[in-house]
């Protein structure tokens, strides 16, 4: 699709890598950025359009879709991480980055697809991670959530292709945003490269975009036998 002049809704607009997109968009020359969050008066980019939006909440959901007819390009990048471990984390926890990364998404799209096939198609861009594919311990809850959200991303670009709708999945492993403040800044890659490199691969329509060095070696390495993703753990 054509990002220039775009009427853009991107969810976690408020900071880290929604924001940048928010702000690519707007230098991209869409016509329109909705900036949703939680709580709208924490957008503080100029010239976009702030809507509340909890992705965990059915009736936020239908009232933002509400609020954006006009939308032509959803990007759904609201996301947690509560680094809940599977077998002895707090289920609550799963159950949120579940809620989260897979219903909410999966709500959100719901909403906004009607809108973008009124509107004469579009295209959705999903934000998943590296984790989709590759999975540890320390990120249980959030790499089964993620990994759910690609699955959903494959088949609903199947089902929204005959409405001109194209869904693009973006991978990428740390990046440096607050989400990611724990983590080394040699391992992290600048957000504000990784939304343009998405949006690059929307406007291609491309289906998948592996923003980073992991992400692509990792994605390469899913054919070669699980010994490539997970070398074996010596005996004690």
């Amino acid at each position: 699709m054509d990002v220039k002049n775009s009427i853009a809704f991107v969810t976690g607009a408020n900071r880290g890598l929604g924001r940048r997109f928010a702000a690519e968009l707007l230098a991209r020359g869409a016509a329109k950025v909705y900036a949703a969050a939680r709580n709208p008066a924490t957008v503080d980019l100029p010239g976009v359009v702030p809507v509340r939006l909890d992705i965990t909440d059915p009736a936020s959901v239908a009232e933002a879709a509400a609020a954006a007819p006009d939308v032509t390009l959803l990007i759904n990048n609201a996301g947690i991480s509560t680094h809940t471990r599977l077998t002895d984390g707090d289920i609550a926890s799963i159950r949120r980055e579940m809620e989260t990364h897979y219903f909410g998404t999966l709500d959100v799209t719901r909403a906004f697809a009607p809108v973008l096939a009124g509107n004469g198609g579009g295209a959705i861009l999903n934000v998943l991670s590296v984790l989709s594919w590759v999975h540890y311990p320390d990120y249980g809850g959030y790499s089964a959530a993620k990994a759910a959200a690609w699955a959903m991303s494959n088949v609903i670009r199947q089902e929204l292709a005959p409405a001109g709708i194209d869904v693009t999945a973006l991978h990428v492993g740390y990046m440096d945003t607050d989400m990611a403040g724990y983590v080394d800044a040699s391992r992290k890659v600048d957000p504000a490269d990784v939304a343009a490199a998405a949006l690059d691969g929307v406007q291609a329509g491309i289906p998948e975009v592996l923003a980073d060095t992991p992400s692509q070696q990792v994605k390469a390495a899913l054919s070669g036998g699980l010994d490539l993703l997970y070398p074996p753990t010596p005996s004690v």
